[in-house]
């Protein structure tokens, strides 16, 4: 038996999981140590789990004349990237010019050949990174809490909030789903949110998603049109789709 087989098996039977098997620390660093630096809007802001790991977030604060009093938004990437990559940067930028605070956080990472089915082993370090950034919001005086995730930060959140039911949200505004999530028994207001082009997983799980909308009259799902997975060329599109759903829920 190889030596990773038999500590995991050693750790099975001791009845733990081994963190470091699970998220690569290294390529993190390596993300922060090219993200922090390139930083123009918002402050970087380290964070601590109860492990002693500490990850990058950045935080932004709302524009003032236009702040949404006690609203904070915390953001959550998708597979193997950062807290400002891709549709994450400009959403995170620019939804506090339109009175939202944004936290866009450093979710755990695998090595970079990593497939999706690989990631539930660090869900439970997500929900831990997740509980994290809402404490800070809420220590910041931000009482009404949006999650704004996007692909796999939407399964670790679906995780996070089967963890803690208790869990207090404004709304949650899910971005590109890879999954049939079950919305039926959250109590806050869903924006499940998706590309006409998106992957096939999301399209075909769509349905699927919708039906759980269906118990509060707040929740809803909308189609952006010839919007990719990544929305690619739509970042206004994304903005306003999400900043016109929270003005009209919150």
């Amino acid at each position: 038996m190889h030596l990773r087989s038999l500590l995991m098996a050693f750790s099975l039977a001791l009845g733990f999981t081994m963190p470091a098997l699970a998220s690569d620390y290294a390529r993190e660093k390596n993300w922060a140590e090219e993200v922090a630096p390139s930083v123009m809007v918002g402050d970087t802001v380290w964070l601590e789990i109860p492990s002693g790991h500490k990850f990058l977030t950045l935080f932004t604060e709302a524009d003032a004349a236009k702040a949404k009093a006690g609203v904070g938004v915390i953001v959550i990437h998708g597979m193997g990237v950062h807290p400002d990559w891709g549709l994450i940067g400009p959403l995170r930028q620019n939804l506090p010019e339109q009175g939202y605070a944004t936290l866009s956080i450093q979710m755990p990472v695998l090595k970079a050949d990593a497939k999706g089915d690989a990631y539930p082993a660090t869900f439970d370090e997500a929900a831990e990174r997740i509980k994290t950034a809402v404490d800070f919001m809420r220590a910041k005086g931000y009482q009404k809490i949006v999650l704004a995730t996007h692909s796999m930060g939407c399964r670790m959140t679906a995780h996070y909030l089967q963890n803690n039911p208790k869990t207090d949200l404004a709304a949650w505004v899910a971005i590109g789903a890879p999954a049939a999530l079950d919305y039926s028994k959250l109590k806050f207001p869903v924006l499940d949110l998706y590309g006409e082009n998106d992957l096939p997983q999301v399209l075909n799980s769509a349905k699927a998603r919708a039906k759980g909308l269906q118990m509060n009259a707040a929740s809803t799902q909308m189609m952006a049109p010839k919007a990719d997975h990544f929305f690619n060329g739509k970042d206004g599109l994304l903005l306003e789709m999400v900043r016109s759903y929270l003005d009209k829920t919150l």
